[in-house]
């Protein structure tokens, strides 16, 4: 088994929607999530409710050798088919406890515009500016369907060189699944990008919303990570690929 506890108030928000959402939506995905076993309270000084999980076998794929990423790029993408696929009726809307994953990038138009003035020695700001205001004119024009909000190398576990299951729903919500892209800039390279967004057949104002989430979250990163380095490399490479 597994204990989740939340870290932070922000994150106590995502206890009770797991525990709701995470055992209606397993048996309509093709691979394993969490699996709440048991949700207990604040007690002995703790303030916040938490969880029990069973315990998913695997590495990260942040740290776990992959034999194919594009057969990892189709697993994954298939994964999110299957995901925005699930009636979502009496889903929860993006707000804090998804930290607005799913919902307008406006949310954080200021944070991203003060972050490209801060680096603006050290990356292309004005190109910056071009990407991230050609996806704010953008918006999702269908009907809302599940985010899981945080869709990363360490939030997909590996198994024998294969996409194993996915973890982390805290930030699950219903609304617009651009924010789910954003590994086809941080982890997926070259072909496998293309392999991934061939599979998932959106529209380019998706791609164009998945582009600057992932813009949006390499700035506020740089400006305030020791790891600078890292990713002013993946803004270089949100500003240069759009595969």
């Amino acid at each position: 088994m597994l204990v989740r506890m939340p870290s932070a108030e922000e994150y106590s928000l995502q206890v009770e929607k797991e525990q709701l959402w995470l055992l209606k939506l397993a048996p309509l995905l093709p691979l394993p999530i969490p699996e709440p076993l048991a949700m207990a309270e604040p007690a002995f000084g703790y303030p916040w409710k938490w969880s029990i999980y069973r315990f998913l076998e695997g590495d990260t794929a942040a740290n776990a050798p992959i034999d194919d990423l594009n057969a990892f790029a189709t697993h994954l993408a298939k994964f999110l088919i299957a995901l925005q696929s699930i009636d979502g009726a009496g889903g929860p809307e993006p707000g804090p406890h998804s930290f607005y994953r799913g919902g307008s990038l406006m949310t954080y138009d200021t944070e991203t515009r003060e972050a490209i003035f801060a680096l603006r020695d050290k990356i292309d700001g004005a190109l910056a500016l071009t990407v991230w205001e050609e996806a704010v004119k953008t918006s999702w024009q269908r009907p809302p369907v599940w985010v899981h909000g945080d869709i990363s190398a360490s939030n997909l576990l590996v198994q024998e060189g294969r996409l194993s299951a996915v973890i982390d729903f805290g930030q699950l919500t219903l609304g617009d699944p651009a924010c789910d892209l954003s590994i086809a800039w941080t982890f997926l390279k070259g072909e496998s990008q293309k392999v991934f967004r061939d599979t998932l057949s959106l529209d380019a104002g998706t791609w164009a919303r998945a582009r600057a989430w992932t813009l949006w979250k390499a700035l506020i990163t740089a400006v305030i990570s020791k790891e600078m380095a890292k990713h002013l490399n993946i803004i270089e490479d949100v500003l240069t690929n759009e595969f």
